[in-house]
Parts: structure tokens; C-alpha cells; sequence
């Protein structure tokens, strides 16, 4: 269970004893009865925890923060963050702008819009959460006005509305339903009504869920899909929109206003799987149409051509044929395959189970695509290769 700070713990932790104590016990562990000792002399009995759970926080915090070294978080606080390309992105759609983060937690948001934005508030129920914010804004530099507010009582006003609302309860369940969130999605957009409003959800949030939302926008981060962002009227530029952020290279979106004029058609040289935020707004044929591509059947998000688009990890064609798992395995055999990656869609197949029937044991390495091409379970050996 995640440890429960105080108002107390936070100011011994911003305090000169509280950052010695934390350099201190920057390389012990929470796990270990040894460390636990050694921090209670360091940070006497009362603030140990604090400090260790402290520790462990920012060291989690390097996949999400820039420079998290001197910041303060709780668990959920952390888990819920974005991560800070992520959050970048968004806060440079709103440049400029008057903002109010009506859910600023301990500021992970907040402090990107703080550095865009013309003026910029960040407001939350909790406490100790606000504490941790205003430490964090100023160890980012960054000086946005904090206030203790609910988020469904409106205390500016014509500023631009972002939220981040809580997708867990109490005990840590994962809440699936917009009315579970806290606060709750239909309130939410009910109060700030006629409000430019952001609001941050999952992934898999379900767009008719959501009506007032006139802009749906998914968020992948090194190929994993890791927000959607909902925007209203005033913000919106298109419907549905895929945005894809590389942490090495450039990055891109691609909208429904792109030309979708593609279909189906036999396999060419290459097959690509389009990144999980351009399948999950919907938008593979526009992903096609840009790139030259067209796609195996018209059900399924596989993508296929002669060239594939740079920058992305696709799969060289070697053989081809009807999916049947003897076929396949003496396929492997032959090809003297032993380190195996299965990608499966369309078809009912579990990836880690076929490989295990599949038992590869040569010394070559190579992917299988299985996929459904009209009726027809066909399967393609490919070479991974990044463009």
C-alpha cells in the first residue's frame, strides 16, 4: 500500500534537514530492514518513510519527469502523471493562452503549461498535493498562481479549463466508466459548458461516451499508446486525430481532414503495423494514403507496400502462404529459425501459446505476421527491419 503523506512530511522535505536526509538515503531501499535502519537514524523515526518512499518515488519518476531529482510525489500522484514529452505536446497547443489546472495534483502538467502559457493557474482538493506542487513549480522554475479549489466549483474565469481527472478509486481499482472518474467526466464538462475545456483520459475511452468533446486526440510515446485528450469546440481543429512523439526522432500526427482514398489489394514487399494511436482514433487509411500504402483486407489495421515510411520498424516479406501450424513450423525448421516474434490480427491466436507449440530451436531470428485476408488465415515470415 502506498505510503500516505502529510502536510508534515512535506515540509520536513523541502526543509534543509529533509533534502540532507534525502542526498543521504538517495541509494536505499524500502525492501531491505538494513536500509530501513539506516534511514531512521538518518531521518530519526517520524520522517524515515517519507524520505524512503521519497527515494523510491524519483527514481520511478526518471521514464516520466525531466530531472525529477528534487521533486516531491505522492504514488497515485506519479502513476497518473504525464510523461513530460507528453504533456509538452499538449501544453504547446495551448501557447499563449490563459490556463487553469483544475486538477494540478503535484504539478507534473502544470509546470509544462507554465512555460507556454501566458498566465496559468493549477488548483486541487488536496493539500499535501498542492504543497508538493508549489515546491516542484519551483524547483522547474516556473511560477504558476496554486489555490485550493474543487475542480466542479469554477474559480476563474475566461481561462482555458484542463483537466486531469482520477481513473482509480480509493483502493486502486481502475475506474472504466467516465461517470467513476473523480471528478466525474459529464459533471465536469456540464460546469465548464461554453469553456474552452482539456480534458486528459485513457486510451480506450469511448468517443460516444463523451459527445461534447468535439475533438478526440490519441497520444503514443515510443510506440506505446499512453493518453487520449479531449478538446472542445473552441480548441478543436479536427475530429479525430493521431499524434505520434518519438523520444529519438521527429515526431507527427496524422488527422481525419488527411486524404483516406485507399483499400485493399494483394501484399507487396513490406508489412507495417501503424502505430497503436493511429489504429485506436481510427485513422489507418489516412496513416495508408500519405505513405503509399494500401491494406491487406479492409477489417484489419495491417498495412502493406513497396516501401515502407521512414522512421518506423516494418517487416521485409520473405514467404508467404495459408496459415496452418504444421506449415508453419516446418517453415521454421527449414529456415532454422529460433528467436520468433508473433504479431497477430484478425485472428483468434494467442502469440504465446503458438510459440510454444511452435517450439523454434534453430539459430536465426524472424517475425510472423498472422492475419485474415477476407476468409482466409494467411501467414507471412518477415524480417524486421527499422526504416
Amino acid at each position: 500500500m502506498a505510503y500516505a503523506f502529510s502536510l508534515g512530511d512535506v515540509a520536513f522535505l523541502r526543509s534543509p534537514e529533509g533534502a540532507s536526509a534525502l542526498d543521504a538515503c538517495a541509494r536505499l531501499n524500502a525492501g531491505s530492514i538494513a536500509d530501513v535502519t539506516a534511514a531512521r537514524r538518518t531521518a530519526g523515526e517520524r520522517f524515515a518513510s517519507a524520505v524512503l518512499e521519497t527515494v523510491e518515488l524519483r527514481r520511478n519518476a526518471v521514464s516520466k519527469i525531466d530531472s525529477p531529482a528534487d521533486w516531491l510525489f505522492t504514488g497515485d500522484a506519479l502513476q497518473q502523471a504525464s510523461a513530460a514529452p507528453v504533456a509538452r505536446h499538449r501544453a504547446a497547443r495551448l501557447a499563449g493562452r490563459d490556463v487553469h489546472d483544475v486538477t494540478c495534483s503535484v504539478g507534473a502538467d502544470l509546470v509544462e503549461l507554465a512555460r507556454v502559457t501566458r498566465r496559468c493557474a493549477g488548483s486541487d482538493l488536496d493539500e499535501v498535493r498542492l504543497a508538493m506542487a508549489r515546491h516542484n513549480s519551483r524547483v522547474a522554475g516556473v511560477a504558476p498562481a496554486l489555490l485550493r479549489a474543487d475542480a466542479l466549483a469554477p474559480s476563474t474565469r475566461e481561462t482555458v479549463v484542463v483537466a486531469d481527472p482520477a481513473r482509480r478509486d480509493s483502493a486502486g481499482r481502475r475506474a472504466w466508466r467516465p461517470a467513476d472518474f473523480v471528478p466525474p467526466l459529464d459533471e465536469l464538462a456540464a460546469v465548464y459548458a461554453g469553456r474552452d475545456l482539456v480534458v486528459k483520459c485513457s486510451p480506450g475511452i469511448d468517443p460516444a461516451a463523451v459527445p461534447w468533446a468535439s475533438e478526440v486526440e490519441l497520444v503514443s510515446l515510443d510506440g506505446q499508446v499512453r493518453e487520449a485528450c479531449l478538446w472542445s469546440a473552441g480548441l478543436a481543429g479536427v475530429s479525430r486525430r493521431a499524434t505520434v512523439l518519438r523520444s529519438d526522432g521527429p515526431s507527427w500526427t496524422v488527422t481525419d481532414a488527411d486524404p483516406d482514398d485507399v483499400g485493399a489489394a494483394e501484399p507487396g514487399e513490406w508489412i507495417i503495423d501503424p502505430d497503436g494511436a493511429v489504429v485506436r482514433a481510427g485513422l489507418v487509411r489516412h496513416y495508408a494514403a500519405r505513405h503509399g500504402l494500401w491494406q491487406l483486407d479492409e477489417r484489419i489495421a495491417y498495412l502493406t507496400g513497396d516501401r515502407p515510411p521512414p522512421g518506423v520498424r516494418a517487416f521485409r516479406v520473405l514467404e508467404s502462404g495459408a496459415y496452418r501450424e504444421k506449415e508453419l513450423r516446418a517453415a521454421l525448421r527449414r529456415l532454422d529459425v529460433g528467436r520468433l516474434e508473433i504479431l497477430v490480427r484478425g485472428l483468434d491466436v494467442d502469440p504465446d501459446a503458438l510459440r510454444r507449440r511452435l517450439k523454434p530451436r534453430g539459430a536465426g531470428e524472424l517475425s510472423v505476421v498472422l492475419t485474415r485476408i477476407g476468409r482466409s488465415p494467411r501467414a507471412f515470415l518477415c524480417r524486421a527491419e527499422r526504416t
